[in-house]
């Protein structure tokens, strides 16, 4: 399961959709040093990973095939709806939640759907409120929380954010963004500890994704901890060797220990990932100065 980045839409069934050398510097200076604000890769890349198959003429015929011969079902449009999300036919895919919801006004699922795609179309009162909208109808339902509490990071709410992953960790969520998500705020508290604990069970919830080695890997650099951040991640980039933030703080960890020419190989290869990732231009900007 992926973390922050790409988010998941959910059916009653929950069918899945789915961060100048700085040693000396105190912790919360040394984390802005390497563009902390948790995880960067939440402004920079798609909340909905297109799957442009999942938009083919054979996906959709099928599924409107189900919707004609259950016309009533608000399910079937929940269904396409999240084939049209998936591949970034956002319009068609409001259409279709709206049906959904127009059918069962406490289809909760459909509202949580929705929410995503006016995430992903940069509308973000409208998404919260929809999560909002879930959540009166079924309080305990940890994926609203999960993604309400991802917006209100993003506005920096992060108070109003840290209340509702931890009330997904209070229902006993599964998913690995609830910790993910309220560990990057400690982290931004400076209370590492508490941030490494939940860094660590994102990763028991979500061992293949690299968002939670990067976050505990930046908290293990504020305790001075270079050897395990190091590790964190070498590791995010087995896991995934095309996030910019990895490469670029792997390369934060060969600058730390004065290794320019290593440095400056994973700084571009960051830029390189992604031109716009500013650790990335910075470090690089760094490294190469002089040279």
């Amino acid at each position: 399961m992926a973390i922050t980045t790409s988010e998941q839409f959910h059916t009653s069934n929950l069918i899945s959709f789915v961060s100048k050398r700085t040693a000396a510097l105190p912790a919360l200076a040394l984390l802005a040093a390497i563009g902390l604000s948790g995880c960067q890769t939440a402004s920079t890349d798609t909340v909905i990973r297109i799957d442009k198959a999942q938009g083919s003429s054979e996906n959709i015929a099928s599924l409107t095939s189900v919707i004609n011969a259950n016309p009533q079902d608000p399910e079937g449009y929940n269904v396409r709806g999240t084939a049209y999300g998936r591949a970034g036919d956002f319009n068609r895919a409001l259409a279709d939640f709206n049906q959904a919801i127009q059918i069962n006004p406490k289809f909760y699922q459909a509202y949580a759907n929705r929410a995503l795609i006016y995430r992903n179309m940069g509308k973000l009162p409208e998404a919260v409120a929809d999560y909002s909208a879930a959540l009166q109808i079924n309080g305990n339902y940890d994926v609203a929380y999960i993604g309400r509490g991802n917006l209100y990071r993003q506005s920096g709410r992060d108070n109003d954010a840290f209340n509702d992953y931890s009330k997904a960790v209070s229902l006993g969520t599964t998913d690995g963004r609830a910790y993910n998500g309220r560990g990057v705020i400690f982290q931004k508290r400076n209370q590492q500890d508490k941030a490494i604990d939940d860094f660590s069970k994102a990763i028991s919830l979500s061992p293949n994704s690299p968002e939670p080695y990067n976050s505990r890997g930046i908290s293990y650099l504020a305790q001075k901890d270079e050897d395990n951040a190091f590790a964190d991640f070498n590791h995010a980039i087995d896991l995934d060797n095309k996030v910019a933030e990895s490469w670029a703080n792997q390369a934060f960890v060969y600058e730390q220990r004065g290794d320019k020419a290593k440095a400056r190989r994973s700084y571009q290869h960051a830029v390189n990932l992604d031109p716009s990732y500013q650790p990335g231009k910075d470090g690089l900007a760094r490294v190469s100065a002089g040279s």
